[in-house]
């Protein structure tokens, strides 16, 4: 599991937007979102740098936290 910083997600849009992008790069996925804390916690086959490039597809910046 995987925890992500996303300072611009701030809506359900955002949210989905996100999300779609993470399962399309891995069907599997099991993604939670911590919508106050700007935060999303992923379980994948992918690693980090591939999760944040389809974090990044969805249009938002992330970055891995610890």
């Amino acid at each position: 599991m995987s925890r992500f910083s996303v300072p611009e997600m701030s809506c359900g849009h955002c949210k989905a937007s996100i999300e779609g992008a993470l399962l399309d790069a891995d069907p599997g996925a099991d993604v939670s979102f911590d919508m106050e804390a700007r935060e999303v916690e992923v379980d994948a086959v992918l690693d980090e740098s591939e999760i944040i490039a389809a974090i990044k597809t969805a249009g938002f910046e992330a970055n891995a936290l610890g």
